[in-house]
């Protein structure tokens, strides 16, 4: 028994950052100073807080510590394992009050969350079966394969509620009762974690933090449908989750969780891992089967659907990692338990990747319902540097853009469909009143059309023709017909585009007409960008009032486009800037602004 156990991130953003020696000095402190008997150095996955990163607690006193340097070390095994004494500099602040520390599940990040999907990260070791089983592991996978039928099974995650968290929101209850019913000599069941959408990292945080219960769900869904094989489609730039999985698959199968009659109770399931090399339309169903075949990863059309002929022409049923995350815990604790989180149409949480122009960049997970400014103002800790809130953008390229005037929506499925958006995967990626809403449909347009596979024209040239109208707006070369031109066109490709990736191309697109129309005809008509984004509409000028003379914007331009003697007024060249914005950061005295 220890007395104390020090626990690290070891997910991607904390590793980026150097945990990985943190834990290396940790033991060797440890070991220094004779504490090896009485200390434990775990390695975890993510706590959710990335911005602060890397993250050291230590337990029974959950004593929160971050940004810790492999320097602080020494002062942490020093000071608070030998002595007792709390590094105080090191402490998460909002942990600090008057009277001494508050727990860290009161904390305004923490206290409205309520973890299910990530109940274990952060907690335990993800490469030590031996933790997950001690935190009820396993148990559900034991209790379904001895007491439940298949039709029972699939008939509590019906009664939860739970739906899809990949995008789509089908209820998954009624996906696993389709390929049930379809009789096969082999069914196949599969997970998405290609997770391609920028600012997405939800199902790469439960990979790298907990990858047994992925294993476990997928064994309880092969005995739900009758499937003996199971594959999880994870793509090759994840090298943690990838080794973790690896990890976990070996130790599973040494326990007799994965193989053969497991349980001793006759059920077959195995599952192998096919790695994808970073294709996002490989995040929609058909073309993720197509390529675990071995086929250049593109769509097929639907139907049939793949719960009549999916993975190798058999029935299969794909979910994501954080559906498959839900599974264990519906079934340990019951439908209803499920069922009375969240809303009416939307039951349980939702882990969101908090993103962009907010203070508590990370991982939450809150209740269907809770609204959007609670999210951001108090969990994600508002906007940085004072700014107003302009708009979130959550599905990625495939959503759309919540603008403030619903800054309180409730966020669940069909609220978000209801303004235009969609649920997406998870990704929630908040903009400022210095974004440009036009600026942001062309950056997701930009990558729809480099993910594009090119098989059907709608997206290979339709989402082609939408870049190009939204570049010449961004240079000031647009017209009012060419945004009558861009609203026809969305319409046409989400109508006749083959798969969802297509389909669902033009949200942002739309979503920011939508709301921001005045923003599309300021760039049109005014020949202005409202945010001052885009170079082309942009002019920086140099105040006489303000301007001292002082030579240190000529000296910083990189086109000497600034010319003017010292201690007199400065002029800048139109023609010759080039508004990279060198000389507005460098000016001390804010004679130069941009327009």
């Amino acid at each position: 028994m220890y007395r104390s156990h020090v626990l690290v991130c070891g997910g991607t953003g904390c590793t980026s950052s150097g945990s990985t020696k943190i834990i290396e000095s940790l033991k060797s402190e440890i070991k220094k100073n004779g504490l090896s008997t009485e200390v434990s150095v775990v390695q975890t996955g993510c706590h959710g807080l990335c911005a602060l990163g890397p993250i050291v607690i230590i337990y029974p006193e959950a004593t929160f510590y971050t940004m810790v340097k492999e320097e602080d070390v020494p002062e942490i095994v020093s000071e608070h394992l030998l002595k007792g004494r709390i590094v105080s500099r090191l402490i998460y602040t909002e942990m600090v009050t008057d009277g001494g520390l508050k727990s860290l599940n009161d904390t305004n990040f923490y206290k409205k969350q309520h973890r299910i999907a990530l109940r274990n990260c952060g907690v335990i070791n993800p490469e030590n079966i031996d933790e997950y089983i001690g935190t009820n592991g396993y148990e559900a996978l034991g209790k379904v394969l001895t007491e439940y039928t298949p039709d029972q099974v699939i008939q509590t995650i019906l009664d939860s509620g739970l739906r899809g968290r990949g995008g789509g929101g089908f209820p998954t209850g009624l996906k696993w009762k389709l390929a049930r019913g379809n009789e096969a000599d082999q069914k196949y069941v599969c997970c998405n974690a290609d997770e391609g959408d920028p600012g997405a990292f939800m199902d790469r945080s439960v990979l790298e933090g907990d990858p047994h219960v992925v294993l476990e769900a997928m064994a309880i869904a092969g005995y739900a449908i009758g499937a003996t094989q199971g594959y999880i489609y994870v793509r090759a730039e994840y090298p943690i989750a990838v080794e973790r999985l690896k990890i976990a698959i070996g130790q599973a199968r040494e326990y007799g969780l994965l193989g053969k009659n497991i349980f001793d109770t006759g059920f077959d399931f195995d599952i192998d891992l096919r790695l994808g090399a970073g294709a996002f339309v490989c995040g929609e169903e058909t073309a993720l089967m197509t390529s675990i075949e071995g086929n250049r990863g593109e769509p097929r059309p639907r139907p049939p659907f793949p719960a009549q002929k999916g993975l190798f022409q058999k029935p299969t049923i794909l979910n994501n990692v954080e559906t498959y995350a839900n599974i264990p815990q519906i079934i340990i604790n019951g439908a209803e338990w499920f069922s009375s989180m969240g809303t009416e149409k939307s039951k349980g949480t939702k882990v969101f990747a908090l993103g962009g122009k907010i203070n508590n960049t990370g991982l939450v997970e809150i209740p269907m319902g809770t609204p959007l400014r609670e999210i951001i103002d108090e969990i994600g800790g508002g906007i940085p540097n004072g700014k107003k809130f302009k708009a979130a953008q959550t599905g990625g390229p495939s959503g759309g853009c919540i603008p403030a005037s619903h800054f309180d929506i409730p966020i669940d499925y069909d609220n978000l469909i209801s303004i235009g958006s969609m649920m997406g995967s998870g990704g929630l990626i908040v903009m400022d009143e210095d974004n440009c809403m036009v600026d942001i449909a062309k950056f997701f347009l930009e990558f729809t059309v480099d993910e594009s596979c090119g098989k059907c024209t709608p997206c290979r040239i339709g989402t082609k023709r939408l870049h190009e109208i939204l570049e010449k707006i961004t240079n000031g070369q647009g017209t009012l017909e060419d945004l009558d031109k861009l609203e026809e066109l969305c319409y046409y490709i989400k109508d006749n585009a083959l798969c969802g990736l297509g389909q669902t191309a033009p949200n942002p697109v739309l979503s920011t007409l939508r709301y921001f129309k005045d923003e599309y005809l300021a760039h049109v008509v005014d020949k202005k960008c409202p945010a001052g984004v885009c170079k082309a509409l942009l002019s920086y000028t140099i105040d006489a009032d303000k301007c001292k003379g002082c030579t240190l914007c000529s000296r910083v331009c990189p086109n000497n486009a600034i010319t003017g003697k010292v201690k007199e007024t400065h002029i800048i060249d139109q023609s010759k800037c080039i508004k990279c914005g060198a000389c507005m950061e460098k000016c001390k005295f804010d004679a130069i602004s941009k327009k």
